[in-house]
């Protein structure tokens, strides 16, 4: 089988298909270690969900989160159990995953960059107008140095602008603009940001910028929703300048694009299925992506692992039913979490203000954040309370 895209959803799903005996391929256009645009944060879930006995490249833990709105109303709170969120450079901590996943038994490749998708159709057809038609049970991927990659099953985790979801068809009704830089800064402004996060409210609807403190460097980013260009990056030029970070030069400074599925999109076609970025699995208030990945990408590579190691399909097959078997895994553990951060984001536009108070000046409202961020429950759960459901009603 193949997996294409080597971040932390392709990773998890070679690592996860090669444990469970799949001979498995991983093909990354990039080469490791490479740099990825990122703020590295990790929640709970995110750790709960990576390989027994690996060891995380931690820059830095986080006790204390900064909430400021539009860069005033500024109010620390502190957690009184400390390592809320461990954050990570994406270089290194990418690069950590794929070595788990070679470990297992995966092949990496690099420099493969997937240009086109084909695959038998159930019926034994082959591609129109191609010979030889392709036999039941191949998946023909066309790579961009002329070579091509023959395979059972194929797991497409190549990010937010995925060629595989293309071909399986994934639809997304949220798409956002992220602006990120990493920037040096000298000892004593890194002393100050040390073990301490910020989350600014923004002036774009729907939008927050943040600070996370990696050492002798700071990741800073703001995000909202794609369509005000212009109004987001006045936005992120006003928070860097606020910060007073503006007279630093930034080590990496870019731009990226995260997209939300739509409820009914499709996480599979045939014999290929879509994990992390590529299926649009992220949080769609705070864009958070890494948890979706690490915990999309395992049950992705289970499920490709029995489409590549089982019995050629026929009729009613088992490719279909480990299809279904993953959709519903993801809809019931993933979908259900994403709705839950739909109403919050709902509620965020309308009420930005309502959230700061909430979260800076009452006690239950901070704890239920800190204990998000720590993995001891989710949106969703806690959007089970008769008392955050009169609140989003109340704000709706």
């Amino acid at each position: 089988m193949a997996v294409v895209g080597a971040g932390p959803a392709g990773a998890s799903a070679a690592r996860e298909a090669a444990r469970a005996g799949a001979r498995v391929v991983l093909l990354e256009r990039a080469a490791f270690p490479r740099y990825k645009t990122c703020g590295g944060g990790l929640i709970g879930l995110s750790r709960e969900a990576l390989p027994e006995g690996f060891e995380l490249p931690v820059r830095q833990w986080i006790d204390a989160i900064t909430f400021t709105q539009q860069g005033r109303r500024e109010r620390t709170k502190r957690d009184r159990d400390g390592g809320m969120l461990a954050l990570v450079n994406r270089t290194d901590f990418d690069h950590a995953l794929v070595k788990a996943a070679v470990e297992a038994g995966a092949e990496l490749r690099e420099g493969a960059v997937v240009t086109g998708i084909e695959q038998a159709e159930a019926t034994g057809k082959g591609p129109k107008d191609r010979e030889p038609r392709l036999p039941d049970g191949t998946v023909l991927l066309m790579l961009a140095d002329g070579s091509r990659v023959r395979a059972r099953a194929v797991v497409g985790a190549d990010g937010s602008a995925s060629r595989v979801a293309r071909h399986v068809g994934v639809t997304c009704r949220q798409v956002d603009l992220g602006l990120e830089a990493e920037i040096p800064v000298p000892p004593e402004v890194a002393a100050r940001w040390a073990g301490r996060v910020l989350i600014d409210w923004g002036p774009v609807r729907g939008s927050y910028g943040w600070v996370f403190p990696k050492g002798d460097a700071l990741t800073v980013g703001v995000i909202a929703a794609r369509g005000g260009g212009e109004e987001t990056r006045a936005y992120y030029r006003d928070f860097v300048e606020q910060l007073g970070l503006a007279e630093f030069p930034a080590a990496q400074d870019s731009g990226h694009l995260t997209r939300c599925r739509t409820a009914d999109s499709p996480l599979s076609r045939g014999r290929v299925l879509v994990a992390g970025d590529a299926a649009g699995l992220l949080d769609p208030w705070t864009r958070e992506g890494i948890s979706y990945a690490l915990r999309s990408g395992r049950l992705a590579g289970q499920a490709a692992a029995r489409m590549a190691t089982g019995p050629q399909p026929a009729g009613e097959s088992g490719v279909e039913q480990a299809a279904a078997e993953y959709r519903d895994r993801i809809e019931t553990l993933l979908g259900t979490e994403m709705a839950a951060g739909e109403r919050l984001l709902a509620a965020f536009e309308k009420r930005p203000g309502f959230f700061h108070a909430a979260v800076t000046t009452l006690p239950v409202a901070w704890r239920a954040f800190a204990e998000v961020c720590h993995g001891r429950t989710t949106f969703a759960e806690l959007l089970r309370s008769r008392a955050a459901q009169a609140a989003l009603r109340a704000i709706s």
